[in-house]
């Protein structure tokens, strides 16, 4: 069993000032396949073509290597709270995420882009990712900032009724989302084209599309 790529040593990364790149300098390469101690049915390899799922691999990005599978930790603003980023590369982080809704609100995707990136403003010469904000939209929005259970109330109701004192800060329509800061209270807008604007000013290596996290609530239909 090869070892787990997740407790390797961080790649050396190139400059991490470098925000853009070509897509020739992203590459994803397939290491050991894993087989699976549970013999597979028929229909599973028919559908897998014959291949087993489970398998290492390599991300090649402008700033390192990401070997997968692996666990990254959340920056949300551009800081994983209380560990400084050398310790975070000391505890074998192979890349960090952050969170493009919340760096759009403070300090501004402007602030993070005049840096040099996300990578250059957190001081982390590694593999970055950026979180769309689509999970805020379900947070902020029907999940009243998650302090109700969505399996068990109806979040169709006035906001009183179905979280007394706490407002809905996200509304969605059939183009993206409105979202009410919780610093200030501007309005503020957001779209799958806007959130990928801002996660390239930020300046990520890997950008997520900007989804819609549906509750327990949601039928299949939705």
């Amino acid at each position: 069993m090869p070892a787990n790529p997740a407790s390797a040593p961080p790649v050396a990364a190139t400059d991490p000032t470098a925000t853009t790149a070509d897509q020739s300098q992203f590459s994803f390469t397939v290491g050991t396949r894993l087989a699976d101690s549970r013999a597979p049915s028929g229909a599973q390899l028919a559908a897998n073509r014959g291949e087993f799922l489970g398998r290492t691999g390599t991300i090649t990005t402008p700033h390192g290597e990401i070997r997968t599978p692996a666990f990254i930790a959340v920056g949300t603003k551009a800081t994983v709270k209380s560990v400084l980023p050398e310790s975070m590369a000391e505890l074998g982080a192979q890349a960090l995420l952050a969170n493009a809704y919340h760096l759009y609100l403070q300090p501004g995707a402007d602030v993070l882009d005049e840096a040099g990136g996300l990578g250059a403003f957190m001081n982390w010469s590694g593999p970055t990712f950026t979180d769309s904000g689509g999970f805020q939209v379900m947070s902020l929005g029907s999940g009243f900032k998650k302090v109700i259970d969505m399996k068990s109330v109806d979040t169709s109701g006035p906001d009183d009724a179905v979280a007394p004192g706490k407002e809905r800060l996200a509304h969605i329509d059939d183009d993206g989302v409105w979202f009410k800061s919780h610093l200030n209270g501007d309005r503020h807008r957001f779209s799958p084209e806007i959130s990928m604007q801002v996660q390239h000013r930020i300046g990520a290596d890997i950008m997520f599309a900007f989804d819609e996290l549906t509750t327990l609530q949601n039928s299949r239909g939705y």
